[in-house]
């Protein structure tokens, strides 16, 4: 089984910095990390593959930066990693983004299955999974619990609102796995040491089936930041003291003097 598996290079802290004009992280700024939900895909795919043979490759849209993600993926196990570096691709919204990595997915040739973390931790939006894969024409399954080979499909458990569901999907197909689904490996030093050659491939737009613009980045971007801004930090505080009962009264008086709650 042929398997790419899309993860993402997000920030590190909750300190980013923010463009003024476009409303888009820098990224070329902030401290970073793998996207956690990343991790248990990787794992999924390095035991499917451990099952039925295969290779894993792994796939990122990013600045030259990210290929620090990748090559954490192939120090996992990973086979190579993709890059898809282009500033004609920035400040892409989870459509663009879609778009782009489906274009990345066709140049990379032959797969049987894509995984996907569930999301990212920047993002939340857990929709560029499902998009890749309406973009690609497969079918695809969300919130999975565990994943299961079979003769030209895959079984995943998907995780419902009130109970579970295993889905059978015919090949090629992509799913998103959720957290816990196993317990994801730490990075071998010793295939860092042993790594010959760079196992990553970087692509551009000029790499794509379809090179048109305006279907990336900004300009592709059907939804657009209107504004950002910090959250206010209130930094008074209040120490209560005394019994229960006393600081029940003291919590009163302090909510009473908010306006927070009123007297009835």
């Amino acid at each position: 089984m042929d398997i790419i598996v899309c993860v993402k290079q997000v920030p590190g802290t909750t300190q980013v910095d923010i463009d003024p004009d476009t409303g888009v992280m820098r990224r070329d700024s902030a401290s970073t990390k793998l996207n956690p939900y990343d991790l248990f895909a990787i794992e999924a795919a390095l035991a499917l593959v451990r099952e039925t043979g295969g290779s894993v490759r792994t796939l990122t849209m990013g600045p030259p930066q990210a290929r620090a993600a990748l090559l954490e993926t192939v120090w996992m196990g990973a086979d190579s990693g993709v890059l898809v570096s282009d500033r004609r691709l920035g400040g892409a919204d989870v459509l663009a983004t879609a778009r782009a990595l489906a274009q990345a997915a066709r140049a990379m040739g032959r797969y049987d299955l894509i995984l996907c973390g569930k999301q990212t931790t920047d993002g939340d939006t857990a929709q560029v999974g499902a998009e890749l894969a309406e973009l690609l024409g497969i079918p695809h399954a969300g919130n999975v619990l565990s994943v299961a080979p079979g003769e030209g499909f895959v079984d995943a458990r998907v995780s419902l609102d009130d109970r579970d569901e295993l889905q059978r999907l015919p090949l090629p197909c992509l799913v998103c796995v959720d957290k816990n689904i196993n317990t994801p490996r730490l990075p071998s030093y010793f295939r860092k040491k042993a790594l010959a050659a760079d196992p990553v491939t970087v692509l551009t737009l000029d790499d794509f089936p379809d090179r048109d613009e305006r279907r990336y980045g900004l300009s592709g971007s059907p939804t657009q930041v209107e504004r950002t801004f910090s959250p206010e930090r209130a930094e008074h505080r209040a120490m209560l003291s005394g019994d229960p009962e006393e600081a029940a009264g003291q919590l009163a008086d302090l909510l009473l003097a908010g306006k927070f709650v009123r007297e009835v």
